[in-house]
C-alpha cells in the first residue's frame, strides 16, 4: 500500500509541513491534535470540551484513511493543568471504552496557542483485509 494523508485544515499544517494524519500499510500515526476550529480559532471552553474537539479532528483523519475508534492503540494526552486529568480522561473512556488502548497522560508546560489546555496524538492499527 502507498502512504497515504489526511489533513484537517488546521493552519499549523501547513505553516509547520506536517500532516494531520499518516497512514502506511496497516499503521495509522495521528500528530499531535490541539482544539482547532473549522476557521482556524482554538476551541472555546474547558479542557473536557477542547479534549472533545481534539477527539473528533483525530477521528475523522482516522477515519478517513481507513479506520475507525475501535482500531486505535494508542494515545497521548498532552495536558497543561493536571486538574484537569479527570475531566480530560472521560472524555478518552467516551471515544476509546471499548478500544481500550494504551495510553498515556502527561503534563507540559506550554502548547502551541496559550488558550490550549489539552493537545493529543494517537496511533490506530487496521486489521489485515
Amino acid at each position: 500500500m502507498t502512504r497515504s494523508h489526511a489533513f484537517t485544515g488546521s493552519p499549523f499544517e501547513a505553516q509547520f509541513g506536517f500532516a494531520r494524519a499518516v497512514r502506511d500499510g496497516r499503521r495509522i500515526v495521528v500528530a499531535g491534535t490541539g482544539p482547532v476550529e473549522d476557521d482556524g480559532s482554538s476551541t472555546q471552553g474547558d479542557a473536557a470540551a477542547q479534549a472533545e474537539r481534539c477527539f473528533v479532528l483525530m477521528l475523522r483523519a482516522i477515519e478517513e484513511l481507513g479506520g475507525t475508534a475501535e482500531d486505535v492503540v494508542r494515545t497521548r494526552m498532552l495536558l497543561t493543568d493536571p486538574a484537569d486529568q479527570e475531566a480530560v480522561g472521560a472524555v478518552h473512556a467516551r471515544f476509546f471504552g471499548k478500544a481500550r488502548p494504551a495510553a498515556t497522560m502527561a503534563g507540559v508546560a506550554w502548547l502551541c496557542r496559550p488558550e490550549w489546555k489539552v493537545e493529543i496524538e494517537a496511533e490506530a492499527l487496521i486489521a489485515p483485509s
